[in-house]
């Protein structure tokens, strides 16, 4: 399959981005290079791309979508929690801008033998977005405890069925000794939902797969220990662009940018401020940025995406 992704909310990103000419830019979450193909687009000379992804197929993929750009832009295979690493390797202290666009891509989805999709097909129990780990989604279904699995529905599906569902899936990997495909776990997933719930809206299962996707690739932990690290890494004027597609991540990225504007220490009643803390810059979006009527006519998986953007601002 070829790595296919339309890039949402692409023109409020660009923009957010303010792309200089001669700027070094990041993309964490590569992908197809969507994003950073249009990034490409706009740098001189001397300008940069480094684009990082966990993903196998998605590193394949970039470098073929951007070898027009290939004398500006190098691609890393790591995890972007690991960028400050990855540019001091790379001889990069600062950057100007730098983009992540959060969540399992489309081709991600659309590959059934990459185990995220909980439609139709019948698939290993896999959700790694990096194949060098060794967590899978089938060690999580029948490895962890039935309290391990609510807490992990619960908290990372939201899902107001998590309990039985989990009871559900300790119930089947009995019978059946180890679930060990997607359809298995969307059976016993079904089986815990009444059916006037399991008729109301979306698919049953969508949100116990979003949780141990979530489980497997680390997704929330990776997200909160890097915003920080990641504005540490902005020149001056530079922009942090995070996309997310629901209400965990971008509640992290909300709360994130927040701690870095607020950063004063001192007891509420004290007058004025002393501890000497000052903001690390300002968030541009005082509300995130939605999906434009036009853009989820093209694209449906745009629907719940929503862009924060923050600016730094240095001192030293």
């Amino acid at each position: 399959m070829e790595f296919e992704h339309i890039p949402v909310l692409l023109n409020e990103t660009i923009e957010g981005l303010a792309v200089k000419p001669d700027g070094i830019y990041v993309d964490g979450t590569l992908g197809g290079a969507g994003h950073s193909y249009h990034i490409c687009e706009r740098l001189g000379k001397k300008g940069r791309l480094i684009g990082i992804d966990q993903d196998e197929e998605a590193i394949e993929a970039a470098t073929k979508r951007l070898e027009p750009f290939a004398d500006k832009v190098t691609i890393v295979r790591n995890n972007y929690v690991n960028m400050r690493q990855v540019l001091s390797e790379l001889g990069i202290s600062r950057v100007d801008g730098i983009l992540l666009d959060i969540g399992v891509s489309s081709h991600q989805l659309d590959d059934a033998e990459r185990g995220f999709t909980y439609k139709d097909e019948d698939a290993p129990l896999d959700m790694r977005m990096d194949n060098r780990q060794s967590l899978t989604a089938e060690t999580v279904v029948n490895e962890y405890s039935e309290s391990e699995l609510f807490h992990i529905i619960r908290d990372y599906g939201e899902d107001q069925f998590a309990k039985n569902i989990a009871k559900h899936i300790v119930r089947m990997r009995n019978e059946v000794g180890r679930i060990t495909t997607t359809g298995q776990l969307v059976e016993a997933v079904k089986a815990a939902i009444p059916m006037k719930f399991r008729a109301a809206g979306g698919h049953p299962a969508k949100q116990t797969f979003q949780a141990i996707r979530i489980e497997v690739n680390k997704e929330l932990e990776v997200l909160e220990n890097s915003i920080d690290d990641m504005i540490e890494q902005l020149n001056d004027g530079g922009r942090l662009c995070i996309i997310t597609f629901h209400s965990l991540e971008d509640r992290i990225v909300k709360n994130g940018f927040k701690k870095n504007v607020d950063v004063c220490t001192c007891p509420p009643n004290f007058p004025v401020c002393v501890c000497g803390n000052v903001p690390k810059g300002k968030i541009i979006t005082r509300k995130p940025i939605i999906p434009s009527e036009s853009e989820l006519e093209l694209n449906k998986r745009a629907k719940s995406s929503k862009l924060r953007i923050f600016e730094r601002k240095r001192e030293d």
